[in-house]
Parts: structure tokens; sequence; C-alpha cells
């Protein structure tokens, strides 16, 4: 295909690994096998460019250049079902991240050499665009896992940029990674408009994700008929939202809450009285706990 492309349009080149820039006079496309080609902007019309974009991906010039490493993930992920003869062979246990920060925030180059620097080796980082994407994180034998809230906290101290982290689960084969590529960028677009959290773990999120496929007379009628007279009463459900968040443990939530336990006691006991519902136990924790993320 590019050597017929070529006879068209005679500025085609292919990208090299190694070159450090992508030159801002060509436009520059993926094709299926991961190439990046770029043809001189003055050899090209609005017509070629609607043309081409049909079989080819834009490349933006702001991203930084897929390594061969990101490469070889990012045609894995792309395929809709694994091939035996794929080339990729996985050697360490991964995990995907979703990350997402605001526009303009951080150059995505700056970001990624930032990543870089916080993991102590490089990084295959996957963009949607110039403020989310995927880090894929391996699992190298005895290393430790990084912490992600460090991770925001180095960022905002060096760099003052807020970023959210949707950290998935590691595993250990390719298979369907293309279904959970797709399902986890999905999953961390819905939690984080239910959750303020700066870091979300896959298994922090199912209520809401649960939460979220369920129809809205129905997250409304759960939210009116566990939470009773208490539906709009933000004080006592901040405290019951915190007392879960922290494991049913009175002692932890009254130092969250500034709340001498006493108090949480009572308050507790007269949520009981009211309603029926003691939230000291895990199931009627769990259902007030759905309850109120179905009310946001």
């Amino acid at each position: 295909m590019i050597n017929q492309l070529r006879k068209i349009y005679p500025s085609l080149l292919v990208y090299k690994e190694g070159c450090d820039h992508l030159d801002r006079a060509y436009k520059w496309f993926v094709t299926d096998d991961n190439k990046i080609i770029g043809i001189r902007e003055e050899e090209l019309t609005c017509k070629d460019v609607a043309l081409l974009v049909t079989f080819l991906n834009p490349y933006t010039t702001d991203l930084p250049v897929l390594t061969v490493e990101e490469q070889k993930w990012r045609k894995v992920i792309q395929m809709a079902e694994l091939s035996p003869t794929s080339e990729f062979k996985l050697e360490n246990p991964y995990r995907l991240i979703y990350f997402s920060f605001k526009e303009n925030q951080i150059s995505p180059i700056l970001f990624k050499d930032a990543i870089n620097e916080l993991f102590a080796k490089q990084v295959s980082i996957l963009w949607e665009n110039g403020h989310e994407g995927i880090i894929i994180e391996e699992q190298m034998m005895y290393e430790e896992c990084i912490s992600y809230e460090q991770i925001i906290d180095v960022l905002m101290s060096d760099l003052y940029v807020k970023i959210k982290f949707f950290v998935g689960s590691f595993k250990e084969e390719l298979k369907d990674i293309n279904q959970h590529y797709q399902s986890l960028t999905k999953a961390a677009k819905t939690i984080f408009s239910y959750s303020n959290k700066t870091v979300v773990t896959y298994i922090d999120a199912v209520p809401y994700l649960l939460i979220d496929q369920t129809e809205l007379e129905a997250r409304l009628d759960i939210s009116k008929t566990v939470l009773q007279d208490y539906i709009n009463d933000e004080e006592t459900l901040k405290m019951i939202e915190a007392f879960v968040q922290c494991n049913l443990n009175i002692s932890e939530t009254s130092k969250v809450l500034y709340m001498h336990r006493n108090s949480l006691q009572y308050r507790l006991d007269r949520f009981l009285e009211k309603t029926g519902i003691d939230v000291r136990q895990f199931h009627h924790a769990m259902a007030v706990y759905l309850a109120l993320i179905a009310r946001k």
C-alpha cells in the first residue's frame, strides 16, 4: 500500500524509530500495520485528506512518537481476536491504567517523560488524545507496585498537574485484551462522572458501574425506598458514605469526620430507628451505599 501511495504522493516517507520528532511540514497517518507515514501538506488537498482518513488513522505531531514496544501493544489491542501467530509475547503480568487531565495542562511529551522518571524505566503509553490515554504497567518479578496516589502528589508538587487514574487489575494473558481495553476506557469515564476521587481501582468502581447500568426510574426508586426521609439530608448521608468507605469502622470514621465516636454512634442509632436499616451490618451498609450512588 505504501508503494502505491508513494506513486500518488512522491513526498511520502515512513517514520523510522530513533527520530526525535515528526516534521510539521508533513501530515502524518498510521497504517493498519502501525507504521507512521507522512505526506507533505502542500501535496494534499482537503479531498485527499478526507479520502486518506477512510483507511488511515490521523496521527498528531503533538503526541510522543510510538516506541517499538508501544507499537506492539497498539497492534495487539487493535486485533478483534488475538492471532495464534502473533509476534507479541507476554513476558510479565500487566495492567491497564486510564489517566486523564485537563486539556493543555501539560504537554503529552513532558507527561511521558515524567512517568518514565517516576517508574525509573520506559513505560508504554497509548494516547487517546492530548489529555487522556492508557498506561500499560508491566509487573516485573520482585518489583513493588507503584502507588498512583504518590504519582499524583509528585505531579501536583513538581508540575502543578491535576490528574485522575483508573487502575485496572493485573492480567497474565492477552486473551480478550481488545474488549478489556474498550471496557476499561468506558468504565473510567463512567466512574469519574460519579466519584471525585483521583485514584479509583476497578474493584472500587463495580458498584458505580452496576448502578450506571440501571434505568433512571429504578435508580430513583432505589434511593427513595432505601434512604426514605434522609433522601435530602446531606449531612447524614455524607456521614454514612464516610462510614462505609472506612470499612464500617467507628473510630476511623470519627477521625475522618472530626466527630466524637459517641456522636457518630448516636446518629447511626437514629438512622436505624427511623429507617429500620442498621448500616453497621454489611448487607445493610451495601444497600445504603448503592442507594447513595443511585442518588448522584
